[in-house]
Formats: C-alpha cells, structure tokens, sequence
C-alpha cells in the first residue's frame, strides 16, 4: 500500500506547474487552495493534473526532487502518460 504520493497541480493564470509530496493529498490540496501554503496562495486556479504514489517517503522524495528540474515540455508529457495515477480507469 502506497503511503506518500507525488502530485503536480497547474494554474492556468500563471501558467505554473507547483510539484510536491504528501501523506494526505487532500489536506494538502485544501492548504495549496486556502492560501496557506507561500507560493501556490498567488491564485485560487489550481486544479490536481498528476499524482504517482510510493511506498517510501525517500522515493518520493527524490522523484518530487527530480520533477522539480523539469521543463513545461516534460511535464505536459509526463501527465498525459501511463505514470499519471489519475489517468488509469
């Protein structure tokens, strides 16, 4: 059973793509659209495009690390791909 998921949200005013980690996703997005996360409180638009689940903190860790150097191009490839957990029917 996957513990920590990797998620990237976007926001189509700011043309952004905000990559993390968490234990609780839905916690997580409530403080990104609350405005109590720094960065993402810049706008209320964020909509949830990615999440890919793991075990162990420290594999998210390093893929949430990985993502973070990514250009536009990657991610828009990433999230239509078969590693997007949200993409699976």
């Amino acid at each position: 059973m996957a513990n920590f998921l990797v998620y990237i949200i976007y926001s189509e005013s700011l043309d952004v793509y905000y990559k993390g980690y968490t234990n609780n996703l839905e916690i997580r997005l409530e403080e990104h659209l609350s405005g109590k996360s720094q960065f993402t409180s810049q706008t209320k638009d964020w909509c949830l495009v990615f999440t890919r689940s793991f075990e162990l903190k420290s594999d998210a860790l390093k893929y949430e690390k990985m993502l973070k150097r990514q250009n536009h191009q990657y991610l828009k490839w990433l999230i239509d791909g078969d590693l997007n957990e949200l993409n699976i029917q």
